[in-house]
């Protein structure tokens, strides 16, 4: 048995081992499981951090016999190589495939205006899925910023078992997307495209989900358009999946389009070579491209082409508006439906109304200056990373060009000049927390933090100059608590409530057809923190396309009674123009002179529109600045 004097060196050998092999060992450690927390999983990177730890674990022995001069550097060393092997075993890129079964069945032949291709079952092969399908040439080379051109014809049967590359986009580093995934449980409603999917300018592809490719079926076709600020985005992702959608009687087809840079630019010389005196609004010519692509080959698909639904959310549905006031679009669908997004004056604070085609130029103008002054020429030759990186801190969306768009969206409207075809339409309670109210690491972020009640109303001064005291009659902020409501509340009402109930004013005083809106103000189950975020941006998407299973989330009985009634309503709306049936509760068609509207919650009923003297005042701002 060891004596006192003995235990004590005992003790102090083993705290000297600890200090010097235990805690680097643990921090190491630590660094290898964040490191493959925060980045993409895959088995290889899991077996080399397993290898690693194991092999420093026994070499225990022989890392405590260096001297501290060479046990730092050593360490050191280790951390070095466990980053090292994490970027070199970065995995490639890839295209989604199109179901999550492992070896589809495929599908019948089917044969378009271009070729023929062959898609894939689902599991239970109750729906076929043709993933990846060319509706345009890429627009790559000297195609760059110009007008969609038609695809090439292809010889052989085309695979259409994959997802196609997504339109070029910046990505949030993977650290931050994961670690808000994490807090609010899902990482399904962002609408962030994976880092490890491929994105490229060979982009113009849509994916189809159908029951039947029987030219007789005339089945209802809905095309979405998604979202994401014109920036980011793709028709792949899960939260747009049409499999459900397809089971229950729709042709379901989700598309990808030109974005940012590559979608917006604006130029004289740009407008010089187009022929058709414009520039610009490549994204929304995409967007047409693929609506006639659907017109003239989605009968093969068992579609109906005289029975089209253009629908979208965000940058989508404000597609779907440019879409439906644009003359270059008409009797291209026969119905729309727009969540949360419109283009019928400013943004306030943090946005702003369309811009000419002048003011568009000379915002190219200035991106090209950029580039120590290249030709259009010289930039077609550039890579897309390079154009993509420069246009960082540039804003190009669409624009009022004369050509997609002869005047505002609002004019047109207006005087009844839109496509007068029926319309589904409304946006969320809490529209805007997603870009204001965001968890940690967003919190720390400028543009998507709080302002105090000081920096509101300075910010409210700047932005409404005269109008600000009526501004800040309906949306108050004398104390921090107060400033933060009503940022929230403005930015929900202005930069979509408005909008959206101008949409269904104007068409209903100057069409034929009819308008449905609706107010979402479901919160979802979950976190505290994706609860506190309330009916937030995008929250109805799940509900409305029968995708509550796609963002692994633990719905309640309600939420599925929920999105079995509100997909009803979609699915009726794309096959009628009303979106009332059997078992639904009664939507009545929007009246100016009553202002009502469908509330979408655990009691579905027709309500009062709400936040009315809200509305009455952005009516009256948006006059006085003629932005519309």
């Amino acid at each position: 048995m060891p004596n006192e004097k003995e235990k004590i060196t005992v003790s102090e050998t083993f705290h000297k081992s600890g200090l010097r092999f235990w805690i680097p060992y643990i921090l190491l450690l630590l660094f290898s499981l964040t490191l493959l927390f925060f980045n993409v999983f895959t088995l290889l990177r899991t077996v080399i951090v397993l290898l690693l730890t194991f092999v420093i674990f026994f070499d225990k022995g022989f890392i405590l016999k260096k001297k501290w001069y060479i046990r730092i550097p050593l360490w050191l060393l280790l951390f070095i190589t466990v980053s090292a092997a994490f970027l070199i075993t970065e995995p490639a890129l890839k295209n989604r495939p199109a179901v999550s079964t492992r070896h589809p069945l495929n599908t019948n032949t089917i044969e378009t205006q271009y070729g023929l291709l062959a898609g894939v079952y689902n599991s239970d092969k109750s729906v076929k899925v043709f993933a990846g399908i060319p509706y345009a040439a890429p627009p790559v080379g000297d195609l760059r910023w110009k007008a969609p051109q038609e695809p090439q014809k292809w010889k052989g049967i085309h695979k259409a078992d994959h997802f196609s590359d997504s339109a070029p986009q910046n990505h949030f580093p993977a650290a931050i997307t994961k670690l808000l995934a994490l807090q609010l449980g899902t990482d399904e409603l962002t609408g962030v495209v994976s880092d490890n999917e491929k994105s490229s300018e060979d982009c113009l592809y849509l994916n189809i989900w159908t029951t039947s490719t029987e030219t007789s079926a005339k089945l209802p076709v809905i095309v979405y358009i998604h979202g994401g600020s014109y920036k980011t985005g793709s028709g792949s992702l899960a939260i747009y999946n049409g499999e459900n959608m397809a089971k229950r009687g729709v042709v379901f087809v989700t598309i990808n389009y030109r974005m940012g840079i590559f979608g917006f630019l604006a130029s004289p010389e740009l407008t010089a070579e187009s022929g058709y005196k414009a520039s610009g609004n490549y994204g929304i010519l995409d967007q047409i491209a693929a609506l006639k692509w659907v017109k003239n080959n989605i009968r093969a698909f068992g579609g109906d082409p005289e029975n089209v639904t253009i629908a979208g959310e965000s940058a989508g549905s404000m597609s779907v508006n440019i879409l439906q006031a644009s003359p270059l679009a008409k009797g291209l669908f026969q119905r729309v439906i727009g969540e949360s997004g419109a283009n019928f004056g400013s943004r306030g604070i943090k946005g702003k109304a369309m811009d000419t085609l002048g003011k568009a130029e000379q915002t190219g103008a200035d991106y090209e200056a950029s580039f120590q002054h290249a030709s259009i020429s010289d930039l077609r030759k550039l890579p897309a990373a390079d154009l993509l990186k420069a246009s960082k801190n540039y804003t190009m969306r669409p624009i009022v060009d004369g050509y997609v768009l002869p005047d505002t969206v609002y004019h047109i409207y207006a005087t009844g000049k839109e496509n007068d075809v029926p319309a589904l339409i409304g946006y969320n309670a809490d529209e805007s927390t997603l870009f204001t109210a965001l968890p940690f690491p967003f919190s720390l972020l400028p543009d998507y933090s709080i302002a105090s009640a000081a920096s509101f109303r300075a910010e409210v001064g700047q932005t409404y100059g005269s109008a600000a005291k009526d501004f800040l009659t309906v949306f108050p902020a004398s104390n921090n608590t107060q400033a933060k409501i009503s940022e929230l509340k403005s930015g929900t009402i202005q930069w979509f409530g408005w909008h959206v109930h101008t949409w269904a004013r104007l068409q209903s005083q100057t069409a034929h057809s009819n308008v449905y809106t609706y107010y979402f103000d479901r919160v979802q189950p979950g976190s505290s923190s994706l609860q506190k975020l309330g009916a937030f941006h995008g929250s109805e998407i799940p509900y409305a396309y029968d995708n509550l299973e796609k963002t692994g989330i633990a719905y309640q009985a309600a939420d599925y009674k929920l999105s079995e009634i509100m997909s009803g309503y979609w699915i009726n709306f794309a096959a009628t123009g009303n979106p009332n049936g059997k078992g639904l509760p009664q939507w009545d068609a929007f009246d100016p002179e009553k202002d009502r509207t469908l509330e979408l919650n655990d009691n579905i009923q027709m309500t009062a529109s709400p936040a009315k003297d809200k509305l009455h005042f952005f009516d009256q701002y948006e006059s006085s600045i003629g932005s519309r």
